[in-house]
């Protein structure tokens, strides 16, 4: 109550501040709750899609089987990719020309790019939230300490007690910092392992689909 008492009575810096932690605070939530629920789905449906898909008895079946167990549309990029390539012949482009091997791996490579893109976005945001929002905190502390003593200046008697309140006041900005920033830090933690695991079974994936997709052409 007490903070929010100084973010009233404070200036447009201090609003400025409290509102850019807000923002912040918003974003990082947003991007933690879609992301949980992309990395559990991630988790659950590539072990599930590659065992369907090696359990196909052909390339076109496997694609076939794929929708309803990947959705998230991780795996399914892949085995499109290999697909296309497997059903189309050299071109006059580069992309097209060289043997088999050589364009599945150009294909499967940018595929994998693409998925890897959909599991890391956010990643940045929940960094620069955990980095940043702490020096925020502070600068609105610091900010509000010298808005209270220049408050102060023209008292004929200045007491601890006069100076402990909106000194207090201002100290919230640093709680609000930390607590934008803690919640960011570690969400970005964990799903940095998370993607790092996922990552390492789509890229054996694509090994796997290279190696069938060349010896089979």
């Amino acid at each position: 109550m007490d903070g929010m008492r100084w973010l009233h009575q404070g200036d447009a810096v201090a609003q400025g501040l409290a509102l850019l932690l807000l923002a912040m605070s918003v974003a990082s939530w947003v991007v933690i709750l879609w992301k949980l629920r992309l990395m559990w789905r991630a988790r659950v449906d590539v072990p599930r899609s590659t065992a369907a898909f090696w359990q196909s008895p052909s390339l076109a079946a496997g694609l076939e089987r794929l929708p309803p167990c990947d959705r998230e549309a991780l795996v399914l990029p892949l085995v499109r990719a290999a697909a296309q390539v497997a059903c189309s012949g050299s071109g006059a482009a580069l992309a097209d020309q060289g043997a088999i091997a050589q364009r599945l791996t150009r294909a499967l490579r940018d595929a994998l790019h693409g998925v890897l893109g959909r599991l890391q976005f956010g990643q940045v945001l929940l960094a620069t939230v955990g980095s940043t929002a702490p020096f925020v905190g502070l600068l609105g502390t610091v900010w509000g300490i010298h808005h209270a003593l220049g408050a102060l200046a023209g008292a004929e008697q200045i007491t601890i007690e006069r100076l402990a309140g909106p000194v207090g006041e201002a100290l919230v900005m640093t709680a609000a910092g930390l607590s934008v920033a803690i919640p960011a830090v570690l969400a970005y933690n964990w799903f940095g392992r998370a993607i790092g695991r996922i990552e390492a079974d789509l890229e054996g994936f694509a090994r796997d689909l290279r190696e069938l997709v060349a010896a089979a052409g």
